[in-house]
């Protein structure tokens, strides 16, 4: 259950989250290079994310955990505006064509992926088996995106 320190934690992550995308300009306002060195950094930030909360999770470090999976839910929001269709090469970029192909079929994954952390956030610490339920409401959204969308590495 959330806590108020929890609630807490939320309010404080919500504001952040809220003051960061009205402080940034918008997608618009930046260039290719940017828009793309900003969604690799996002992705990026998400993995390390990721690993830091199956570290906390195996551990039964659960509100640490939760504090993280809250973040990468907003994360996977923010991504959503960083495709647009000017951003499909240069910059090392490892997006594919895909993306663009099949742009609500992105979105939709970006959605679900965020609408999963926020569900994983609220079973975890009654989940009877921690890696399965990390397995399917969190790896499983990155390597569906991965075999589609993302050129191999």
């Amino acid at each position: 259950m959330f806590t108020k320190y929890n609630i807490l934690k939320f309010k404080y992550i919500l504001f952040i989250s809220i003051f960061v995308t009205l402080s940034l300009p918008a997608n618009s306002e930046l260039s290719v290079e940017e828009i793309i060195k900003a969604r690799k950094a996002l992705f990026s930030k998400n993995y390390s994310i990721a690993k830091k909360v199956q570290t906390f999770s195996s551990k039964g470090e659960f509100e640490k955990a939760k504090s993280l999976m809250i973040e990468m839910s907003e994360n996977y929001k923010t991504l959503i505006e960083y495709f647009p269709d000017n951003t499909k090469e240069g910059f090392k970029t490892e997006a594919l064509p895909s993306i663009w192909e099949n742009k609500d079929e992105f979105n939709d994954l970006m959605k679900k992926s965020s609408n999963d952390m926020i569900k994983l956030a609220s079973i975890i610490e009654n989940t009877d088996d921690v890696k399965a339920s990390l397995g399917e409401l969190m790896w499983g959204n990155c390597k569906a995106c991965h075999s589609k969308f993302r050129a191999p590495h």
